[in-house]
């Protein structure tokens, strides 16, 4: 009976459902309200543990928990849910991030009931999204989730709110049409008519129908990913939203593009990928070095974190490029570590934001003295950004630098020039972090926003009590709020940066932890690219550019992959 139970449809009609209920509870100050959509997500993150670890068996390959029920039979509608090793890690990134991004949001107090209710449907969304198996349910749960994001940053967000929800609103919702296209192309292609992904990959397009659809989803999945050119949207969108949902929107949001061009691009259309990899990679290291660069122009603090991201996600775009077992490894786990990693800073951003009112760092300057807690926690998350040793962006970066350089398909020119500009990216990384550090927490940097004497001293034994007739001090700028609190980290902040610190740390130190419930998948994956590369470069060995490809895979065996990873 156990084995029979639909587990996947429970957890994602679990908090959709109680979404619906949220309107009933008699709760008139949101107390209520704020426990109930908490434990809800508590439940069902226990629930997604309690799953996996019985039911889900990392040394397949295949998709497992299979569960289907037919819901619009007239258009070929199915309710099938799966998950593999692709989805498995992905499905609890989203319930750990959004469980905590709810806590996070402990002090909303602007209709709590349609926040909470907003927070639940969007972790049904996003974890649809990952255990679809059929193209129209994908498309389906792709398309909710833009509509709880739209009003979660149209309703709470900052001043420019409206323009940033209708911006992000706008691509994504015209993005998401070429993933409605390509679904139906496929599915009506051929003899047989489905939107299963699992009959669909036993289908054989044409390579002129391939690149098409390739080139489409790319599009999609780009603007989703935030590869440049498509990625204007995100730095407007972290800027404006609350930190609760711009922990969403890095930490789950944006590896929803990834998962997509995984499971889509690479696994149904394998021959247009050799085409297009190569592509990827360049794009790849134009984000890569774009987004660093970029960051050092942003004087708002969630805006320099958001270019931040754009930057971390160029490396999962050359891992997945790299054709090699490690590579592809190492862009699934960048997309687990910056998850992690990015939903800590931008939470730690809120923190500072709920004491300062303010995100412009040229408005700061000396508050580590007065929260040394928080300058604590942000110097941590900080440090895994920027790819510390011991830390989960250090492996998953070293993995994608060593996929690249392993693999035996590209020439070593290319490799040589992919790995040296790559490189240059995350040498930009510990600067914008480490000034960004320097000009909130330390006490130069701040610049003098008024001709108001500062009467107060970080010092000052009466400065939490300080009231709104004075200006309140942050090193050299009085301009800030005089209400403004310099409380320390109380402890239900402490506890959700030391939730995400715990696991960047595990997996920076035994990286195995997460690698082990998708390296088969990524292994067999991996193999089946090869394989499309091998078969095409036999019918036309000089399709490539001289100087961009080899000729012929040097090596039938597979790429060595990375000791640590294994």
């Amino acid at each position: 009976m156990m084995d029979q139970f639909p587990w996947l449809t429970t957890i994602v009609l679990l908090p959709l459902i109680a979404s619906m209920l949220i309107p009933l509870l008699p709760d008139k100050s949101g107390k209520l309200v704020r426990w109930y959509a908490l434990g809800v997500g508590i439940a069902d993150f226990a629930l997604m543990c309690y799953t996996f670890w019985n039911h889900y068996d990392a040394s397949s390959a295949t998709f497992q928990l299979v569960e289907k029920f037919a819901w619009m039979p007239q258009l070929g509608l199915n309710w099938t849910v799966s998950i593999d090793g692709l989805s498995a890690p992905l499905v609890l990134l989203a319930g750990f991030v959004t469980t905590l991004a709810m806590l996070a949001a402990w002090r909303v107090d602007r209709r709590p009931r349609l926040f909470y209710a907003l927070m639940l449907v969007l972790y049904a969304a996003q974890v649809g999204v990952f255990v679809a198996q059929d193209l129209l349910l994908f498309f389906i749960m792709w398309e909710i989730e833009l509509v709880p994001v739209y009003l979660l940053v149209c309703i709470w967000g900052g001043q420019n709110r409206r323009y940033a929800a209708t911006k992000f609103l706008m691509y994504t919702a015209v993005a998401s049409i070429f993933i409605l296209v390509a679904a139906l192309a496929m599915a009506f292609y051929g003899d047989s008519i489905t939107f299963d992904i699992a009959e669909l990959r036993l289908k054989e397009f044409p390579l002129t129908l391939e690149l098409l659809l390739y080139a489409g989803l790319l599009i999609a999945f780009g603007v989703k990913l935030a590869i440049f050119p498509l990625h204007t949207w995100l730095p407007d969108a972290h800027g404006e939203a609350s930190s609760p949902v711009s922990m969403i929107l890095a930490g789950v949001l944006l590896k929803m593009g990834g998962y997509g061009l995984i499971r889509l691009n690479l696994e149904l259309l394998p021959n247009a990928h050799v085409y297009f990899a190569p592509v990827l990679a360049i794009l790849g290291v134009v984000n890569v070095i774009y987004g660093g660069l970029n960051s050092f122009a942003q004087t708002n603090m969630k805006r320099r974190l958001a270019y931040s991201s754009v930057s971390h996600m160029g490396f999962v775009l050359i891992g997945i490029a790299s054709f090699s077992d490690v590579g592809v490894s190492g862009a699934l786990l960048q997309m687990i570590s910056h998850g992690l990693i990015a939903s800590a800073l931008f939470f730690l951003a809120g923190v500072t934001y709920d004491r300062t009112h303010t995100m412009m760092m040229n408005q700061m300057g000396g508050i580590g003295q007065a929260m040394p807690k928080v300058f604590a926690l942000f110097t941590i998350a900080s440090m895994a950004s920027l790819a510390l040793p011991g830390m989960s962006g250090f492996a998953s970066e070293i993995a994608v630098f060593v996929g690249m350089t392993t693999t035996d398909i590209y020439s070593s020119t290319f490799r040589t020039v992919t790995v040296f500009l790559s490189a240059v990216g995350v040498i930009l990384t510990p600067i914008y972090l480490l000034s960004m550090l320097r000009q909130v927490f330390y006490g130069s940097g701040a610049d003098q926003m008024c001709d108001v004497v500062p009467s107060c001293e970080l010092s000052d034994v009466n400065l939490k009590a300080q009231g709104n007739e004075e200006a309140a001090c942050f090193g050299n700028n009085c301009d800030l709020p005089g209400d403004a609190k310099f409380e320390d980290a109380n402890p239900r902040e402490v506890f959700i940066a030391a939730c995400f610190l715990s696991l960047i740390v595990a997996f920076g130190f035994y990286p195995k932890l997460a690698t082990q419930m998708y390296d088969v998948k990524t292994v067999a994956l991996n193999a089946q690219m090869r394989e499309s590369y091998r078969q095409l470069a036999e019918t036309n060995p000089r399709i490539y550019a001289s100087g961009l490809w080899n000729a012929r895979i040097a090596d039938s065996k597979p790429a060595p992959v990375l000791g640590l990873l294994k």
